[in-house]
């Protein structure tokens, strides 16, 4: 019989080796390249145009062969590029929700019908991706597309949105993106990383063909991160969408600061993710799925195994049987041949000992799958992986020991976990920060769930309905978009450090003093630290109303401190108690309204009845709050495979919050309520205009009974308290009303760790309406991070 083999089913079985790859064939990529004189353009436009300077660069797979040239876009072709896209988001735009949604039906239509040209050209590339999951995108976003009007009401897209990926990324990531922008109604300016790049451009080509309106899809190739900044200065493009590795997420977050264009990133290369097999877990399966997700040879996580002792052994040996006549894996480089033997060096001289395949080959760029066994959380190999097929292994010996090893790490991407006991899987999820969990199985995913980056992998979401939100924003002007601007040239490392004006002592009748405030730490009013006080000048400069405390960064540190010991307890508490904390603090407000309202008034030079209705404003935006705490949560999606999955909000953590100026009070409980609403701590930083309001407000919060350290309270110079909490890495977001300065510092500093950021500049775009209702639901929604579970049952 053709193709027949010696080997017996018994021998198969116990050697439990892989059989030999299908040979596969690139014929059809390789005519389509043909087509193109193997020199792909531009595409702008809807159709496929030479760069204004004529400047290519070839793209080599890792053998080194050479597969094609694409483009290196030019200021002209960017420019170019950009009207095409207002030009395609007008006739786009101008299209029915149905009428989008059959584009988008058609178009996986046509690429099933080209998915075999689709698969060998990202094969050719290196950008594995199966056509079938571009399909079910394609599917799962048409619906969204023709619901959109339906189910999201008083929502519009933004305009001109610019998705970008670095060269790592993989198409499946980036057309994330993609997808449900155009779903909502929004045209595309997609610079992909290289080795996407051909794969992109045949995906625009055939989207054009299924009906996409010229202009809706444009895509542009060239020099990475400098080539995103043309774009994204650009004063047509709204938004900036980025997926990929850190190191060009920070460049491009720096280089875009200051041009009044939002920018959100998801961190899905490079991650530190761990792979934890408990004692009840299905060892061999286990052990064959953690061998095939740590050593096939482009991975996006780094896979730290985690083993509970009482199993170590039996990991251990399966492992070496299991990885027994392995063959080498290629490096990307010869480079990393190096790291990897100095990874390797390393970990021995720390006491950890080598599983391998075989023995490493004396100098190549190819390395064999190894297990580095007794390593250390703090060991340098586990905290800074190097590339190449190495799978740290650590052991626990308890749940809560398994929970601190997993969090123990910058990125918050995803897990696998190995238990047969529901009840300990869910449990060891629930305790995760990390965006995706899978429970027996690993790197599974579908549109369907929302998932976000936790800690250091990301500031926003993809998937899901909660994903589609980063493409639109609210109908009404509640929140007007951070204006266009050129960056200020400004000394980052000097923003802030100007000193508060010196309080000199006046002669003056002790009855009519101004009244001194503290702010609010850790549960406790108290001076600051440094002991000084600024004052607060009365409406128009007049004289001194009052003394509030001179906050800085030890003032921060000390409410942080306090707050990372309270918010673990309180985002575990059940929404509807939350929701009692909310209404027993709109009652104390309701007890204190005289003497907030004064306070307003005194400030502000508002009348009293105008004082009066900010803070009956304020008693029933609290109360809102209070009822939308166990209104908003998440479920269970059907998938279109065998299983279950959950989609769950969880907290951000703890959150820094500069406060506008105008309305004080009712802006400060809005922001307050959405944040501790959903597990939050904060730390609020008074209007330096205004404070007094909020100040006056500590009184409220010392008569309630919410846990001390949740609601801190600092005032003092604006510019001061951003730079302390931009430059405090356990602050996971900054909520910020200020000036274009200060937003462009944020937007330089917060990138390390990543902190997802929401900007306004009241002097430029107008400030919030913050009476309107639908800044409710906007604000809720920038108070929370998602998490997937997903549970196989087959």
């Amino acid at each position: 019989m053709a193709g027949c083999t010696s080997e017996t089913v018994h021998n198969i079985f116990q050697s439990m080796e892989y059989g030999p790859a299908a040979c596969s064939s690139t014929a059809t990529a390789q005519a389509w390249l043909d087509h193109h004189s193997r020199s792909l353009g531009l595409f702008i436009d809807g159709r496929f145009v030479l760069p204004a300077d004529g400047r290519t660069r070839p793209f080599a797979d890792s053998k080194g062969g050479i597969v094609c040239s694409t483009a290196c876009a030019a200021e002209d072709d960017v420019s170019q590029c950009a009207a095409s896209a207002v030009k395609g988001h007008k006739a786009w735009g101008a299209l029915s929700c149905y009428q989008r949604a059959k584009v988008l039906l058609r178009s996986s239509s046509a690429l099933g019908q080209h998915g075999l040209c689709v698969s060998e050209l990202c094969e050719l590339c290196e950008a594995s991706c199966a056509p079938s999951s571009l399909v079910r995108l394609l599917q799962y976003y048409s619906s969204w597309a023709q619901l959109r009007d339906t189910l999201i009401a008083n929502w519009t897209p933004l305009g001109v949105v610019a998705v970008v990926s670095s060269d790592d990324c993989s198409l499946y990531s980036l057309m994330l993106k993609v997808l449900p922008a155009l779903a909502m109604g929004n045209s595309l300016i997609v610079v992909p990383g290289q080795s996407s790049a051909p794969p992109v451009l045949l995906l625009a080509h055939l989207f054009m063909g299924a009906g996409l309106p010229a202009g809706a899809l444009n895509v542009l190739t060239g020099s990475g991160m400098q080539l995103s900044a043309k774009v994204a200065e650009n004063a047509s493009v709204s938004y900036v969408s980025y997926s990929g590795n850190k190191p060009d997420a920070v460049l491009l977050c720096k280089v875009t600061a200051g041009m009044g264009v939002p920018v959100s990133v998801s961190l899905n290369i490079g991650a530190r993710c761990p792979f934890i097999i408990f004692e009840s877990a299905d060892i061999d399966s286990a052990v064959d799925v953690v061998i095939e997700a740590a050593f096939k040879k482009k991975r996006e996580v780094h896979w730290v195994l985690c083993v509970q002792e009482s199993v170590l052994d039996s990991v251990v040996a399966r492992l070496g049987h299991r990885m027994a006549g392995m063959k080498c894996v290629a490096l990307q480089s010869v480079g990393d041949r190096s790291l990897v033997d100095a990874a390797v060096q390393g970990a021995q001289q720390q006491g950890a000992t080598l599983v391998q395949s075989c023995a490493a080959p004396p100098s190549s760029a190819q390395y064999p799958p190894t297990v580095l066994c007794g390593a250390a959380p703090s060991s340098p190999f586990v905290v800074d992986p190097s590339p190449g097929p190495l799978l740290p292994l650590m052991t626990f010996r308890s749940y809560t020991e398994a929970v601190a090893l997993g969090n123990h790490s910058p990125h918050g991407q995803a897990a696998s976990i190995w238990t047969e006991d529901l009840t300990l899987a869910l449990e060891t999820a629930k305790s995760l920060s990390v965006g995706s969990v899978w429970v027996n199985s690993h790197s599974v995913c579908d549109p369907c769930l929302p998932v976000s980056g936790h800690k250091d992998s990301g500031t926003c979401t993809d998937g899901g309905q909660q994903g589609l939100y980063q493409f639109l924003r609210p109908s009404s002007s509640s929140h007007a978009p951070l204006p266009r601007s050129s960056p200020v040239c400004m000394d980052y490392l000097k923003f802030g450090t100007t000193a508060s004006p010196p309080i000199i002592p006046e002669d003056s009748d002790p009855a009519s003093a101004p009244k001194v405030y503290l702010q609010f730490v850790g549960g406790k009013a108290c001076k600051s630290v440094s002991g000084c006080s600024v004052a607060v000048q009365s409406l128009g400069g007049g004289g001194v109303l009052a003394h509030c405390p001179d906050g800085g960064r030890k003032d921060v540190r000390n409410a942080v401190e306090a707050a990372v010991k309270v918010q673990p307890g309180w985002m575990k508490k059940s929404p509807s108690a939350r929701a009692q904390f909310l209404y027993s603090l709109a009652k104390g407000l309701e007890a204190k309204r005289r003497d907030i309202a004064v306070s307003i008034n005194v400030q502000t030079g508002l009348s009293m009845d105008e004082a009066d209705k900010e803070v009956e404003l304020s008693i029933a935006r609290l109360s809102d709050w209070a009822a939308y705490c166990d209104k908003v949560q998440g479920g269970t999606p059907p998938l279109p495979q065998s299983g279950s999955a959950l989609s769950l909000p969880e907290a951000l953590g703890v959150v820094g919050i500069i406060l506008p100026d105008n309305s004080p009070l009712l802006s400060m409980v809005t922001l307050l309520g959405a944040a501790i609403g959903n597990g939050n701590a904060v730390i609020m930083v008074p209007s330096e205009e205004n404070p007094l309001p909020a100040l006056a407000f500590i009184q409220v919060l010392q008569s309630s009974d919410l846990p001390a350290g949740l609601v801190n309270i600092i005032s003092g110079s604006r510019d001061q308290m951003t730079v302390a909490l931009a430059n405090h890495s356990v602050i996971k977001a900054i909520w910020y009303w200020g000036s274009a300065e200060g937003c462009q510092y944020l937007q330089h500093t917060c990138t390390s760790p990543m902190k997802t950021l929401h900007l306004s500049c009241p002097k430029e775009d107008g400030g919030n309406d913050w009476t309107h209702p639908s800044i409710l639901e906007d604000m809720w929604r920038s108070a929370v991070q998602w998490k997937s579970v997903w549970i196989p049952t087959a």
